[in-house]
């Protein structure tokens, strides 16, 4: 009888370890299957392209031109272009209005800037500004700012969406027939973007930037616009322009400068 339940308690024995060497072999070959398998997710996601990491463009143009008792041309090109891989992000804008009366050129303007953007959270980030500024009949032969600065994202639903950003500046101004001048200055910022209906869009842009030790010499810039989309890429859209400059370079030169300009309009 001994040696029947002795028996019947190897037999056991090896049984159990059986069993659990076998649970065990079966966990490793999952263990292994898995890792396969996260490699291969891994490859996968990393064939997708990242959207986010692609440059994306909004080109507006508009055109005047009007003939009879007085000859008029005019048009406009404002371009930006966008572009964001991980935390970083990098735009690019540019404003050339150029304008004529009866072949006499009256306007000539171009303005760019690019702007590199940092981000710390979903709201917050920090950037650095670059400008440049060339207006043929403002007194100034160039203007040109750059410094660093910070972006707060104030709103941001499904409909709209408000930005504030500002910088400090080191700025130079150079004036037709004088000299360079250099000071320390700072810009304040606003953009607000606003979906009013399914294919209506309004936006507006607000700036100042002004000496540190001279407050009279400031700057100020705005852009009112309404933009519809008519397909998957153009729009057709207006927008306002007002520049203003409260120190002009000479005596003879106004302080504001505005513009309303009709334009088609390009996203991709």
């Amino acid at each position: 009888m001994v040696s029947k339940l002795t028996a019947l308690a190897l037999a056991t024995s090896c049984l159990l370890a059986q069993n659990t060497q076998e649970i065990k072999d079966e966990i490793k070959e999952t263990k292994e299957r898995i890792a396969r398998l996260n490699a291969n997710l891994k490859e996968l996601e990393s064939s997708v392209p990242k959207e986010d990491a692609l440059f994306k463009t909004r080109a507006e143009a508009g055109y005047m031109l009007n003939s009879g008792n007085s000859d008029t041309e005019a048009f406009n090109v404002d371009a930006k272009i966008t572009g964001t891989w991980d935390l970083h992000s990098l735009e690019i804008s540019m404003l050339w209005q150029y304008g004529a009366d009866n072949d006499v050129e009256s306007t000539n303007r171009f303005l760019s800037e690019l702007l590199y953007d940092y981000k710390l959270s979903q709201v917050l980030s920090l950037d650095y500004l670059a400008g440049y500024k060339d207006d043929k009949f403002s007194g100034f032969d160039y203007q040109f700012y750059t410094g660093p600065g910070a972006k707060y994202v104030a709103i941001k639903t499904d409909f709209q969406e408000l930005t504030l950003d500002g910088n400090l500046l080191y700025a130079k101004d150079k004036i037709f027939g004088g000299t360079d001048r250099s000071y320390a200055a700072y810009r304040v910022q606003a953009v607000y973007n606003m979906q009013v209906l399914e294919n209506l869009k309004f936006h507006q842009t607000l700036n100042y930037r002004s000496e540190f030790s001279d407050i009279e010499n400031y700057f100020a810039y705005s852009k009112t616009g309404l933009s519809t989309r008519f397909s998957d890429i153009f729009s057709a859209g207006v927008a306002y322009y007002v520049d203003y400059t409260n120190k002009p370079a000479f005596v003879d030169k106004t302080s504001t400068d505005k513009k309303f300009t009709f334009n088609l309009i390009a996203d991709y």
